[in-house]
């Protein structure tokens, strides 16, 4: 028999307008966090720990690991709209909770929204990190994703603005 468990969490979701339309708050944004190298990986599987070391903590506290177009998604029902998804974080913070809780490899990268409104209104969403970190227990990972919570959201309110 497979066993399945559940559990309800408490998550506060964050939007936070921008001033700006949303290609200058996309330009910001991604001026403002930069790309994950993702030649770290290579490294990584060839053993060459000691150099993605390097190359990770070079890194600034958050970078963009990825992003996709779910605007352009809605085009399949006759919609045109702006939305990109990105996952953003750093690789060595992911794994200062992951090496507690493996389980944190879920919500790490972070995900934000980056969307315009049918009305022109742009804005960042996100969830809480240390509500979607927190349902796991661990202080270890608690602590990690408190500092999160202020990393991501004084990050981007400085990019709306």
């Amino acid at each position: 028999m497979v066993e399945v468990t559940t559990r309800t969490i408490s998550i506060q979701h964050i939007t936070i307008v921008s001033n700006k339309s949303f290609e200058d708050t996309r330009s910001a944004f991604e001026k403002a966090l930069g790309r994950l190298d993702e030649n770290v990986f290579v490294l990584l599987r060839n053993g060459q720990v000691d150099r993605a070391m390097e190359v990770l903590e070079s890194l600034p506290p958050l970078v963009i690991a990825g992003v996709r177009d779910h605007g352009i998604l809605l085009k399949v029902w006759g919609q045109d709209r702006k939305a990109l998804k990105y996952d953003c974080g750093n690789a060595l913070t992911a794994t200062k909770m992951t090496r507690h809780q493996l389980s944190a490899g879920l919500y790490a990268p972070l995900r934000v929204l980056l969307r315009e409104s049918g009305e022109g209104e742009v804005a960042f969403e996100y969830d809480r990190p240390s509500d979607v970190f927190g349902q796991l227990g661990d202080s270890n990972v608690d602590a990690v994703a408190k500092d999160l919570d202020v990393l991501i959201e004084d990050t981007l309110r400085e990019v709306a603005s």
